[in-house]
């Protein structure tokens, strides 16, 4: 497995070696010694979650409060997307900076989402299956979001808005200036 550090350090983009010939392919989608090795602390994953989405379709962006607060480990099965994780650690050097990674079932890039950022993905292929290891429950009384579409965060998300699929949950979330729970930068979410 490599293991790449985004522009924002603690977004890490995880490439699995594929081991491929005449039969089809064999790849290692998560190995916790080596995930461990390469953080210096260790992440309890939970539960796994899967969605299937059409192309249009975008979920986000997403978060959890403490003490539900959920580190995410992110793929795509089948099709592609665009994956965007947005630094809501009030006071980071990154605060509101946010990094894009197409994910697809052709480069089966993974992307490690830490507690402390919002999460959200459009949906570029018709059929795409998305699958995410997350290390906490779900929790609807923590569950909160920002805007997709804040101007401040200038996320590209490649579809155009015209032609976006949303839930109605994710058309009336706050920009992140409005967001009143969020993170702060330097505080152990993971005690």
């Amino acid at each position: 497995m490599n293991f790449i550090r985004t522009e924002i350090e603690d977004l890490v983009i995880i490439e699995p070696q594929v081991h491929g010939d005449n039969r089809g392919y064999f790849v290692e989608t998560f190995r916790e010694d080596k995930l461990e090795e390469f953080l210096g602390y260790k992440i309890n994953f939970t539960q796994d979650n899967e969605s299937k989405s059409s192309k249009g379709v975008l979920r986000g962006l997403h978060y959890q409060l403490a003490p539900a607060a959920q580190t995410k480990l992110v793929r795509v099965i089948q099709g592609s997307v665009l994956d965007v994780a947005v630094d809501i650690r009030e006071g980071s050097p990154t605060f509101g900076k946010h990094v894009a990674v197409e994910l697809t079932s052709e480069n089966k890039r993974q992307l490690l989402v830490p507690r402390g950022f919002a999460h959200g993905f459009v949906v570029l292929e018709d059929n795409t299956t998305f699958a995410y290891k997350v290390d906490n429950y779900y929790s609807p009384e923590n569950d909160r979001g920002i805007a997709f579409d804040d101007k401040e965060l200038a996320i590209e998300w490649i579809v155009p808005h015209a032609k976006l699929n949303l839930s109605a949950k994710d058309t009336t979330q706050p920009k992140l200036a409005e967001a009143t729970d969020i993170f702060e930068y330097g505080i152990n979410y993971y005690e």
